[in-house]
């Protein structure tokens, strides 16, 4: 009987084990999509503010330092409009210099 009872105990940590391991592997692509998301969203907030001084290079160098890429850049008077994607991902901002 205490024999069976150990068993069982082996038995239910390798199902934990493998079901712990199974949902970490599932959750690695979604992590990574937030990830790139974040990275997106912060290169474009960077690449906005810095196109209201600096014009469109200065949007591009900026998101290119923050691993993006400027996909559109657009100024309507004092406001600058970027899209920068990152990977999969992609985030618009928007900065002003208005008075």
């Amino acid at each position: 009987m205490e024999r069976d009872r150990g068993a069982m105990l082996v038995f239910t940590v390798l199902v934990g084990l493998a079901l712990t391991s199974a949902v970490t592997t599932a959750m690695v692509p979604m992590l990574s999509d937030l990830i790139e998301h974040q990275q997106a969203r912060s290169a474009a907030d960077a690449g906005a503010l810095a196109g209201v001084r600096g014009g469109r290079s200065a949007s591009v160098e900026l998101a290119a330092a923050n691993q993006g890429v400027l996909t559109a850049w657009r100024r309507d008077g004092f406001d600058v409009t970027v899209t920068v994607t990152v990977g999969d991902q992609s985030a618009t901002a928007r900065a002003t210099d208005e008075p």
